[in-house]
This record gives C-alpha cells, structure tokens and sequence, in this order.
C-alpha cells in the first residue's frame, strides 16, 4: 500500500482550513485516513500549524511520501531537517546529540526570525490603532466644537427672544399705562 501524507479540506466556502493526514494514495482527498497528524490554518497571519513532529518523523521514516504543500510544512516545522539529519546519523558522519544540537540551533534561529517578524507585525498594528485613536480624537474634538457653538447659538437666540419679548411686555405695559392714564385724566377734566 502506498501512503501518502497530504491535507483533508475541511472549514466553510471562504474559511478552509486543513488536516494533515497520513492515507492511503488511492483513497478520495477527505476519505478514510489512516491517522491524523496535525492541522493547518492558512487564514492566520503566519499559518497556524500544529503538527504531531514524533508521528510526522515516524510516517517519513516508513516511507510515506508528502505532497508537495505538506512537504513545506514538514520543512517549516523541521521535520525534513530532522529526517536529514538522522540520514547522516545513520551514515556515521557525526552522533545523534551532533544532531540533535544541529536541530536546536535551527529551531532557536528560526524561532528568533519568527518573532522579530510577530514583532514587527504587532508594531505595524500598535501604530496603526495610534493614528487610528489621533483621528477619532481629533474627529471628536471638531464634533464637541460644533456641538458647542451650535448650543451657544440657541442660548443666544434664546435671549435674543426674551429679550424681545421682555421689551414687547414693557411696551405693551407702557402702552397700556399711556392708554389707561388719559383716559383717568378725561373725566377729571371735565368734573
């Protein structure tokens, strides 16, 4: 039987996302799997991949044979790496702490690389969300402005308003004491 270690689709339209698999060559793409190593989430910003490194090592050992995108993860994860090196373990060019040494400098080197580049990526959306934040601010301060003069304008057109009809009461007032007054004075005249 020949096994091959490939991605199962699995997610919604617009949302895939993979398992990896070990199956056999002849089976359909999300068919009977012989057993699951891991999954990958090419949504994320890196990939997400969890991968099972002791399974994935013994499926490569055996023979299994990696497409080729599972063949890049495998070589992102290091397990190509691993596989390498155990090939020059197994030839006598040097011992399996040599090795293993080898892996762990690779791994702290490409673990660095990843987190300058999370660094970097977290920096980009720190000062974007900055400029963001001096916008709305400033977005804000101009809407609290309008907001005051357009109030102040009420309040001046509300006294302006009373105003007049402060001085439309005291000219009716006097208008009406100058009405009554003759009309008093009009019969002490004539009396």
């Amino acid at each position: 039987m020949a096994t091959k270690i490939r991605l199962a689709r699995h997610g919604h339209k617009d949302y895939a996302y993979y398992h990896i698999v070990v199956a056999d060559s002849r089976s359909p793409r999300d068919g009977k799997i012989i057993e699951r190593l891991g999954s990958y989430n090419p949504n994320l910003n890196p990939a997400a991949i969890d991968l099972n490194f002791d399974r994935a090592m013994y499926w490569i050992g055996v023979g299994a044979q990696p497409t080729d995108t599972v063949r890049h993860i495998l070589s992102t994860e290091g397990v190509m790496l691993m596989k390498h090196l155990m090939g020059g373990v197994a030839k006598g060019a040097f011992n399996e702490e040599e090795a293993q040494k080898r892996f762990n400098a690779w791994k702290a080197e490409k673990d660095a690389k990843n987190g300058k580049i999370s660094k970097a990526e977290a920096d980009k959306k720190a000062e974007t969300a900055k400029k963001r934040l001096a916008q709305e601010v400033e977005a804000n301060k101009a809407k609290a402005e309008a907001v005051a003069a357009k109030r102040k304008a009420e309040a001046d057109a509300l006294a302006a308003k009373a105003q007049e009809a402060a001085a439309e009461a005291a000219a009716a007032e006097a208008e009406a004491k100058g009405e009554e007054t003759p009309a008093e004075e009009a019969p002490a005249t004539e009396a």
